[in-house]
């Protein structure tokens, strides 16, 4: 790890990146942010952890925790909650035995998250499996594509 948080932090400050690109480049090589790496770029460039955790935590598009190799994002915005999102959240966590403060898989197989909105109301309620879309899901579906990808044992690219 301390070789690749090196090189990330010597590229960082050749080019003279935003603490927001240190934390992207990590992100992009571990799949998440180590609480490892950003104690140790707290250390090596004297800023204050707590930094680097709030814009960690402001920001949706950092992760704090392995997520796992397959995502189902269920939409929770009005449309999508309204259309029955929670429905498909339950069942989604049901057929991962997930239970509602877990959203990784034991395996690292599959995460669940619930975006606030995805932008296609149209459509809802949305679900995206491995950043594919499916409109106007239902619990049955969305289950049966997980199940699919559990046999499957690989990740849906598309």
């Amino acid at each position: 790890m301390h070789e690749k948080l090196t090189y990330i932090l010597d590229r960082h400050l050749k080019n003279q990146g935003s603490l927001i690109s240190l934390l992207q480049d990590t992100q992009d090589v571990f799949g998440y942010l180590p609480k490892e790496a950003i104690n140790w770029y707290s250390k090596e460039l004297d800023i204050p952890a707590s930094r680097f955790f709030g814009l960690a935590s402001f920001y949706a598009q950092f992760h704090l925790h392995p997520r796992g190799k397959n995502l189902v994002a269920v939409c929770c915005g009005t449309a999508c909650h309204v259309r029955g999102a929670e429905r498909i959240i339950n069942a989604v966590q049901r057929e991962l035995n997930l239970d509602d403060l877990s959203d990784t898989t034991d395996d690292g197989e599959f995460t669940i998250e619930k975006p606030a909105c995805i932008g296609a109301c149209s459509m809802a309620p949305v679900v995206l499996i491995n950043g594919k879309p499916k409109g106007k899901a239902n619990a049955d579906i969305i289950t049966k594509e997980i199940r699919a990808l559990k046999k499957a044992g690989t990740k849906d690219n598309g």
